[in-house]
């Protein structure tokens, strides 16, 4: 099934049309900046626009920064406070005239790279976490996946008192204190050590732009967890929201 794809980001709203048989991107990614301040009527504007680019008319997934529970936004920590409640596939259908099939942008990223990277075939607790202005997570247990995880927003001990995950060692951390590859991997590091004792998982897989620079933090790691560099990278979120769109389609006509 060819469907369009969209990667709804902070600063960016991205998107291809996607074989989703393959996970092959048919068209070259399309990328529009994020509107300021990006509110629902705002980013769903941004969306048609970007729809009326491919001159595509048939089902959009697209992969969001919130919680998603049956279309509808229960949070909106990185976005713009007013998409909390908000009837995201509903707004986007409406304004589009495309049915849109909207899930958590790390659970997206997640389910592209079980189906077409490392993640391939892996039974167990698999764990991916995207490193970037937060941090996102997605759990699958068998190959299941276990929506809407959040787990940046975890609570960590550190020497500085208590700080949510995303707050202590994601990207964006990095660079505004600018951390040095060391001491970022150290508080990376002391993360998956608290995932690991929670939920003892099989595998993490790390994403996000920063997962290019792995070898350079992860000798900090000490863990008896197997861990890899997702194979997908920066189009997992494209493909993984084309990807659920299918599946959704697929279970509608059972």
């Amino acid at each position: 099934m060819q469907i369009l794809g969209v990667d709804i980001g902070g600063t960016g709203i991205k998107g291809a049309i996607i074989e989703t048989e393959t996970g092959e991107m048919l068209t070259e990614r399309k990328r529009i900046e994020t509107p300021k301040p990006a509110t629902p009527e705002a980013v769903a504007a941004t969306l048609k626009e970007l729809v009326q680019q491919f001159e595509y008319n048939g089902p959009i997934g697209c992969g969001f920064p919130a919680t998603i529970h049956h279309g509808v936004a229960f949070t909106a920590a990185n976005i713009d406070s007013t998409w909390v409640n908000t009837a995201v596939d509903q707004l986007f259908t409406e304004t589009t005239g495309c049915p849109c099939y909207v899930i958590n942008d790390a659970d997206a990223a997640g389910i592209c790279e079980m189906k077409f990277g490392v993640g391939k075939d892996r039974n167990g607790v698999v764990m991916l976490l995207t490193i970037g202005t937060g941090i996102g997570s997605a759990v699958f247990i068998n190959g299941q996946l276990h929506p809407n995880t959040e787990l940046g927003h975890l609570v960590l001990d550190t020497k500085h008192g208590p700080q949510k995950a995303e707050h202590y060692c994601s990207e964006r951390v990095r660079v505004e204190k600018d951390l040095g590859w060391n001491k970022f991997g150290r508080r990376f590091g002391r993360f998956l050590n608290r995932l690991e004792f929670l939920f003892n998982p099989d595998l993490f897989i790390i994403g996000g732009g920063v997962s290019k620079k792995f070898d350079r933090f992860s000798e900090n790691f000490e863990l008896r967890t197997e861990i890899k560099v997702a194979e997908t990278l920066n189009q997992a979120g494209i493909i993984g929201a084309a990807l659920n769109a299918a599946n959704q389609i697929a279970s509608q006509q059972q």
